[in-house]
């Protein structure tokens, strides 16, 4: 009974190292987890995008939300976004170049697309881009917060959506296999308005 307890206890305090492996990239100010030029604010726990008079395009890759020091491999990415009505963003990994993360890293499409019936493409939420639509359209509509897990472990992409896993990807195959497998993450300025929250990661072993 007493070495059960025990075992149970260790697998308890297994379990709680793990959680506690989950590192907040909200803090209290942008540049404590993040580096940018765009106009992104963070208020209340909240970041907001709010394009300036003139802004468009989504090559201004100074301005995106890029993670500040740190590469990750194998890791987990949890967060939640909110769109406005044709809203436009996206989650990068495995950005080897954020001057040119297109080309130098993959992206998970964030989109305000919640029509059940409307055609799966790379660009409905959790698509992967280039080419790979979800299995399912799972998105919420606009104004409304969306939770988004991304897990990469080695070769494998496994996009979840409001609970539900929608795209599951082998980063070996296809156009993604000359994509670096470590890099920087971030969030695409479309210059669209965007809200993300309660961002973390933790580092998969």
């Amino acid at each position: 009974m007493i070495r059960a307890l025990g075992a149970a206890l260790m697998m308890s305090g297994i379990a709680a190292a793990a959680d506690e492996k989950w590192v907040d990239l909200v803090g209290s100010k942008v540049d404590d987890h993040w580096i940018t030029k765009g106009n992104w604010v963070l208020k209340d726990g909240v970041f907001n995008l709010t394009p300036r008079e003139g802004e468009k395009g989504w090559s201004r890759f100074h301005a995106y939300l890029w993670s500040k020091g740190s590469e990750y491999t194998d890791f987990e990415c949890e967060f939640e976004y909110k769109c406005e009505p044709k809203g436009n963003s996206g989650f990068y990994f495995h950005v080897g170049d954020v001057t040119n993360p297109v080309n130098k890293g993959i992206e998970v499409q964030i989109y305000d697309k919640h029509d059940s019936v409307a055609k799966l493409t790379d660009h409905t939420s959790g698509g992967v881009i280039p080419g790979i639509p979800p299995k399912k359209q799972m998105s919420k509509p606009a104004g409304e917060w969306n939770k988004m897990l991304v897990n990469v472990k080695g070769d494998k992409l496994t996009v979840s959506l409001n609970g539900e896993v929608v795209n599951e990807v082998d980063l070996s195959k296809g156009k993604l296999a000359d994509r670096p497998k470590t890099g920087s993450i971030g969030f695409q300025d479309h210059a669209l308005p965007l809200e993300l929250k309660a961002i973390k990661v933790r580092v998969l072993k």
